[in-house]
């Protein structure tokens, strides 16, 4: 996003609630959560956990939801296609304006019950889509007062650009919650309103007459009740180590492909996306990027903007779109969760996984910045012998300048806060420690133990 001050649409996640806050500002921290997303809990009291996460990834998860025209495929990554047709469909694309006729098949999860009465929820989901196929998911939950929110799309999605504008859907609400972007949440938290369970619909669509079949590897939702704070206490630090990852600055491409959020200038999250793509070992072809004007450095980056670029919210700060890019390249998966600690973050980065994390704050919040913004993602990976946070931070001047040490105290607090003033002095959301995972397809033990630790199967 912007390095600019600037209203967010995430600001609105929490505009039901500003007023409460606001008032009580000087006593509005609360308790970091621990490892696993969990808040320290009171004597003799068992911790309440403040984000759960459920995801469909293995046969058995896809043969035990009820299933209209897709089946379940086994093997060494398990995931559900597209059959046997359910239904024809016609669907106008508000961004190009065609109307076209899909066949389509449907698959609706079990319901989850959450862990964690929620307040926000997201999907992810990773799967491939070739030329001719996309797919839709959709969520509907039960309130914890027993009623249920209508089917609300969170994203239409194909991993190219040539048969739909993938897009969010704007304009959905039951007057008691609201899907903004990528984000369900309640629109009044403080009236005590939660999400209490949910279930997940995907819908393949491919041409029809054909045999084309979407295949969805991963389906996961994460629900969560993080406490409102504009501050949280400070951890100890526990992990010195850096890992190597590669170093992309977004401001090399400023202007380039402007029909993409404004150009480069716009493009924290595709940038870093690449980056730990880049780690993992994922590479693009030369006829891949063959539409890049060779004239461009490193290309893959105008690549990874065009391919999360979500037509709706007219940004490439979509946060399910980048975990489902990232998993178009063989062998990785991705995931949208919540973090609640630094202690979090160091478990992955000692178990060899960096994270994408999303924070927003003023110049003055984070030495050595030197900008401030309303929305920004970097990649976190590693921590200094004081415990000081290792980013390779995009909004760099150049590829080399990337690589940044962030004061562990500034850092931490900017990231795990729900609530901050803005240039303005007007109270505004915070995003409470999300972040992006991406990881092998096959975790090593390791890496499977730390990401069970903060909560991701």
């Amino acid at each position: 996003m912007s390095r600019a001050e600037l209203p967010s649409r995430r600001t609105l996640l929490a505009a039901a609630v500003v007023a409460t806050v606001a008032g009580s500002a000087a006593t509005a921290s609360a308790a970091v959560p621990t490892v696993g997303a969990t808040r320290p809990a009171a004597p003799g009291r068992a911790a309440a956990r403040t984000v759960d996460n459920r995801a469909w990834t293995t046969y058995t998860d896809w043969r035990s939801g009820s299933a209209a025209g897709t089946r379940a495929v086994a093997g060494v990554r398990p995931g559900l296609v597209l059959a046997r047709t359910a239904g024809t469909t016609d669907y106008t694309d508000p961004h190009t304006g065609r109307t076209a006729a899909w066949e389509y098949a449907t698959w609706t999860s079990p319901v989850h019950r959450f862990a964690v009465p929620a307040t926000e929820a997201i999907a992810s989901w990773n799967a491939r889509t070739p030329e001719g196929t996309w797919i839709q998911v959709e969520l509907k939950g039960t309130y914890s007062d027993g009623t249920d929110t209508p089917w609300y799309v969170m994203g239409r999605w194909a991993a190219g650009d040539a048969d739909i504008r993938r897009t969010s859907v704007d304009d959905q609400g039951d007057g008691k919650s609201s899907v903004w972007t990528d984000t369900f949440a309640v629109d009044d938290a403080a009236s005590g309103l939660r999400l209490a369970s949910c279930r997940l619909r995907l819908t393949l669509y491919r041409r029809p007459g054909t045999r084309l079949t979407p295949t969805v590897w991963r389906l996961g939702v994460m629900g969560s009740d993080v406490p409102d704070r504009f501050t949280v206490p400070a951890s100890t630090p526990g992990l010195a180590g850096e890992l190597l990852v590669p170093r992309y600055s977004q401001e090399v491409h400023k202007g380039q492909y402007p029909d993409y959020d404004n150009g480069g200038e716009a493009w924290c999250s595709p940038t870093s996306s690449q980056m730990i793509i880049e780690y993992w070992g994922g590479r693009l072809t030369e006829e891949q990027l063959s539409w890049v004007d060779p004239a461009y450095a490193d290309p893959q980056i105008c690549h990874a903007a065009r391919h999360t670029y979500d037509y709706q919210y007219a940004g490439c700060g979509n946060w399910p779109f980048n975990a489902a890019y990232a998993a178009t390249f063989p062998g990785l998966q991705g995931v949208v969760t919540r973090l609640g600690s630094l202690t979090d973050l160091e478990t992955l980065i000692a178990a060899g996984i960096p994270a994408i994390t999303s924070q927003s704050f003023l110049k003055e919040e984070l030495t050595g910045a030197g900008y401030g913004t309303s929305g920004h993602l970097m990649t976190v990976i590693g921590f200094t012998a004081d415990g000081d946070v290792i980013a390779n931070d995009p909004a760099s001047d150049d590829n080399e300048a990337v690589r940044r040490i962030y004061k562990r105290r500034e850092w931490e607090n900017i990231w795990l806060r729900t609530k901050r003033y803005n240039a303005s002095g007007k109270v505004v959301s915070g995003t409470g420690g999300v972040c992006y995972l991406y990881f092998p397809a096959r975790p090593t033990p390791r890496q499977r133990k730390a990401l069970a630790a903060v909560g991701v199967r």
